[in-house]
């Protein structure tokens, strides 16, 4: 959905980088915090979660969380990938088994030990390990 869509749905306005026609983010003006969307050809193509335990996958991820809990919540449906930047850290990509969500993904970042952060969308943004940079 657009951005302003996506205002509408939460109920709150979203703010951030200036609007362009590559690569941006924005957020909620207020709750939740660390809270990111990605916004790509003028739609929300990412959604990462920084910093808050209190924001949950639907299974119940949520950072803190042990490489062995979410491996537990996603059975035979976790890639194990090294870190780009953080040695002896894991991405833990789910892949989901539904056909019709086959271009999408949940990357679940860990410092070898615990999810740190994760974020979720379709392919390919969510897998651009520096954001939009």
């Amino acid at each position: 959905m657009t951005v302003s869509q996506a205002a509408k749905a939460a109920g709150t306005q979203l703010v951030g980088d200036p609007p362009n026609n590559s690569c941006y983010y924005v957020k909620p003006q207020n709750e939740p915090k660390n809270l990111l969307f990605m916004v790509t050809k003028g739609r929300i193509s990412r959604v990462d979660v920084r910093q808050n335990t209190q924001i949950t996958t639907l299974k119940g991820a949520k950072i803190g969380d042990t490489e062995a809990q979410i491996k537990s919540l996603y059975p035979g449906q976790i890639k194990v990938t090294p870190h780009k930047y953080v040695q002896g850290g894991h991405y833990l990509t789910f892949i989901p088994k539904n056909r019709a969500n086959q271009n999408y993904r949940v990357v679940f970042e860990t410092d070898g030990k615990r999810v740190t952060q994760f974020r979720s969308g379709k392919l390919p943004e969510v897998e651009f390990v520096e954001g939009c940079s």
